[in-house]
């Protein structure tokens, strides 16, 4: 259940409702989610979007700051509107305003209190390589291409170290404030169709390029260079120096996340 009473939203709602979104988007073409003042965003689109449709003035709050470049299948998030508009009605009339590569899919009436992004308690992740001699044309900006062939087996063996709750400091990108490092990855299964390599990926919570350093040292470990007995290690060390490369942002989506 949402724990209503840790937030507080100040006495300005009033009578509005509060709509839940879940949308999907390709990252390329802007720089992450998070509103900016110099560079285009998700957010600044949905919240275009919904000024047009409304003529008010709207803050969307996002599950997850995508980085730029960065995808998504199953982002949630969440604004306040006087609108009386359908709920189902809300998709159709938000996709009439926003470009070709973000599409709202289904509209959910929440109470008041609920956050898209406190409320959430999981979220799911999947990251694309594409194991070719020659990068794909089509899928340039959506997989992170590798010549070298790698051994899937290792990288298997691998990954199976990291579900389970951990201190994932060694896997964390510095520039994050978060009180602690500590997160439970409940499922990680590393996937090997024809020359596609899929890590999914399930957890409580990710730290700031966790997915993306997981993968760089899965990567790593399937050309050689780490040694797949020596993930227990570098978990144990918290040192981002002992972990591998952080893997570009435009094979990483967000594939869905969770609430109670």
């Amino acid at each position: 259940m949402y724990s209503y009473t840790s937030l507080s939203y100040g006495d300005d709602i009033g009578m509005k409702r509060n709509i839940q979104i879940l949308l999907e988007y390709d990252g390329s073409n802007y720089h992450g989610w998070q509103r900016q003042n110099n560079a285009l965003t998700i957010q600044e689109k949905l919240e275009e979007a919904i000024q047009q449709i409304n003529h008010e003035e709207v803050t969307i709050i996002g599950s997850s700051r995508t980085d730029s470049g960065v995808h998504a299948r199953g982002q949630s998030a969440n604004f306040y509107t006087q609108s009386k508009i359908p709920i189902d009605k809300i998709p159709y009339a938000m996709n009439s305003k926003l470009p070709k590569d973000i599409r709202v899919y289904k509209a959910i009436e929440r109470p008041l209190e609920f956050h898209s992004r406190y409320h959430a308690v999981g979220k799911k992740y999947s990251y694309h390589i594409q194991n070719t001699i020659f990068p794909s044309a089509l899928e340039y900006n959506r997989t992170w291409h590798i010549a070298q062939k790698l051994n899937i087996q290792n990288m298997k063996k691998a990954n199976k170290f990291f579900i389970g709750t951990h201190d994932f400091a060694a896997f964390q990108a510095s520039g994050s404030s978060v009180k602690t490092s500590i997160r439970t990855i409940t499922f990680s299964k590393l996937i090997h169709k024809d020359e596609k390599v899929i890590l999914e990926i399930e957890g409580n919570g990710f730290l700031y390029n966790m997915v993306r350093i997981i993968i760089g040292t899965l990567v790593e470990v399937g050309i050689g260079k780490i040694s797949f007995e020596e993930i227990p290690d570098i978990i144990n060390s918290k040192d981002r120096n002992r972990a591998g490369m952080t893997a570009p942002p435009y094979g990483l989506y967000l594939e869905k996340v969770f609430y109670e």
